[in-house]
């Protein structure tokens, strides 16, 4: 049997859009717009660093908000990743904030989802000539380990603990991890996005790349910090000269306030349902995004009261 977090998946966007027309087929759903006045006025989600799946995904959601009704207005934010977001989301900056599950629960406060949107892959990426074959052989070595303001950075740290090593970490993002690891300033970069990573993807036509397995490593993670962590894999074809790798998956949520409006929540979601193929990125393989089974599934953070309203609803 294929492994439950990565077997069960489909392999490409047309089984996406297949599974979920079949899933949509009959159930009818009370429109996203809802009239001339849109429920969210205008409306801002806290996205992440260009080149990655956060912001990308935030882009198309705003776009689909506007075109759809939910919003007069809506935009992206360019940010540092989960953190960041999550503190944009408390201080009022955003309506919607991405932010992977095991930092929203580190987290805590304030904040409920609307659901978990898709699976995050983390990527140990090293040069194919650095000699490094397993995260042991990163034991003192400099490692890019993200953007202090990501949750790429807490869950690096978390797998750099479980392993049992001490490196040099470097706390570059993705677009300045891959700058320092193609001059060889770094021996390896921690990233935590969707497959594949747009920046990633143009990386390896300058550089000959691989990426560690992580797997191994779930076991101890999940046994210091809790069951987010699952073993996914990243397929042969996901990356140009990268062959197939384990690695540790965690969910990526929606977020919202607790005080967001019932309204405005109800007609996010009936959008999520309605139109998910919207919202996968150009460049994904279509293997961790939202589905109408897949979308309550938000690890311990809990759903807005409007958002568990609206999935009972559609669920019956």
């Amino acid at each position: 049997m294929p492994d439950s977090a990565s077997g069960g998946f489909p392999s490409r966007r047309t089984a996406l859009r297949a599974g979920l027309a079949a899933a949509l087929a009959s159930a009818v759903l009370p429109a996203a717009a809802c009239g001339p006045n849109p429920p969210g006025g205008t409306m801002t989600v806290a996205g992440g660093e260009p080149g990655g799946f956060y912001l990308e995904f935030a882009t198309l959601l705003a776009d689909s908000l506007r075109r759809h009704g939910v919003a007069t207005g809506a935009s992206a934010l360019e940010t540092g990743g989960s953190l960041d977001n999550m503190d944009r989301l408390a201080r009022g900056e955003a309506t919607l904030a991405i932010a992977l599950a095991d930092a929203a629960v580190q987290r805590g406060g304030g904040m409920t989802a609307l659901g978990k949107v898709y699976e995050n892959y983390v990527h140990c990426v090293v040069r194919t000539d650095s000699g490094i074959a397993a995260v042991a052989d990163l034991a003192g070595h400099a490692v890019a380990v993200g953007d202090p303001r990501s949750g790429t950075s807490l869950t690096a740290h978390r797998l750099l603990d479980a392993a049992g090593i001490t490196v040099r970490a470097m706390p570059l993002g993705l677009n300045q991890g891959l700058a320092a690891l193609r001059s060889g300033t770094v021996e390896a970069l921690f990233w935590s996005g969707g497959v594949p990573t747009a920046a990633i993807a143009a990386a390896t036509k300058e550089v000959s790349l691989r990426l560690l397995d992580l797997s191994p490593l779930i076991p101890a993670i999940r046994a210091a910090y809790g069951g987010f962590y699952d073993r996914v894999l990243v397929q042969e074809d996901s990356y140009q000269g990268i062959p197939a790798a384990w690695t540790v998956g965690v969910a990526n949520l929606l977020l919202c306030r607790e005080d967001l409006g019932a309204e405005v929540v109800r007609a996010t979601v009936d959008l999520l349902l309605q139109h998910a193929n919207e919202l996968v990125p150009a460049s994904s393989l279509g293997v961790q995004f939202l589905s109408p089974e897949t979308l309550i599934n938000t690890s311990g953070i809990p759903l807005h009261p409007a958002a568990e309203e609206a999935y009972r609803a559609f669920h019956g």
